[in-house]
């Protein structure tokens, strides 16, 4: 069973908006952050945006104004809404889940940024912004 399970991915035109989800099975996201990812061709994996289980969101300088991150535990899933889409937004977005990060807000700026401390990830969607 795939532990998270990204949807919302496509083709979309420069401007455009889309809407990704990430849907958690077999466990609760109540106390995970849950960041997206994004991987280009020829690139490394680079993190988008990210919100903690007391709601507090994190941005990368790339898409901070443009991209909103949001949840509902209820359907325990994480959505990120992109607007004003740009080709370099082109990748395949990933989502991951890191169980109740401890470190303060300050040290967390950086490192929810590190990949390697996520516990779970889902499979990615693809997300292409052309005309």
């Amino acid at each position: 069973e795939v532990p998270l399970v990204e949807s919302g991915g496509g083709l979309v035109q420069p401007e455009g908006s889309l809407r990704l989800s990430c849907a958690a099975s077999g466990f609760s996201l109540d106390k995970y952050a849950v960041a997206w990812f994004r991987q280009a061709p020829g690139k490394e994996r680079e993190g988008v945006s990210c919100i903690k289980s007391d709601g507090s969101t994190y941005y990368s300088d790339s898409v901070q104004g443009r991209f909103a991150i949001s949840r509902d535990n209820a359907k325990n899933t994480v959505y990120l809404q992109a607007n004003s889409l740009k080709p370099e937004d082109t990748a395949v977005y990933y989502c991951a889940a890191d169980y109740a990060p401890s470190e303060g807000a300050s040290s967390y700026v950086v490192t929810w940024k590190w990949v390697r401390r996520y516990d779970y990830w889902g499979q990615g969607t693809q997300v292409t912004v052309s005309s």
